[in-house]
């Protein structure tokens, strides 16, 4: 009886030990920044992420095409800029039909369907697109503020 007593205060101990170190504040932590990224005390935030994959059109020449998907840059670029569009880009060809992502810096699906509903090549039916909330780093907001800094040739 006396060790099982002795276990179980050796077992709390030890949990409590690993309860302080999993709880000990970060150094570099700025409170500022967080609040300004919208930051929860883990660093992240939810967003709306779109999958976007190839629609239901299939009649568009070649010509009309590349005019809808200029249409889509520049709509990219757009909501890039309002702050509302913080990542984009296309995938590699795939067996699921998948084309790209978009990561919108909004609250809801509603919030976000509003906004790919802007963009050409879902009004024109050349992609569809599935929307998600989804938890990731509050930190992704400032990629926008850097990648000009990274490319090339500007857009």
């Amino acid at each position: 009886m006396f060790m099982n007593k002795q276990l179980l205060i050796l077992l709390l101990l030890t949990f409590t030990c690993l309860s302080a170190i999993a709880q000990e504040l970060n150094k570099s932590y700025d409170a500022k920044l967080a609040k300004e990224l919208g930051a929860d005390e883990n660093g992240m935030k939810t967003y709306v992420m779109a999958i976007l994959k190839t629609g239901t059109a299939k009649d568009y020449s070649r010509t009309k095409q590349d005019s809808i998907f200029k249409g889509h840059m520049a709509n990219i670029t757009r909501l890039v800029k309002e702050g509302k569009l913080i990542v984009a880009g296309p995938f590699d060809q795939n067996n699921k039909n998948y084309r790209g992502i978009f990561i919108f810096d909004v609250a809801t699906i509603e919030e976000a369907k509003k906004l790919v509903d802007t963009d050409p090549v879902i009004q024109s039916r050349l992609m569809d697109v599935d929307l998600f909330i989804w938890y990731g780093s509050a930190a992704l907001k400032e990629t926008v503020k850097i990648h000009h800094l990274i490319e090339k040739h500007s857009h």
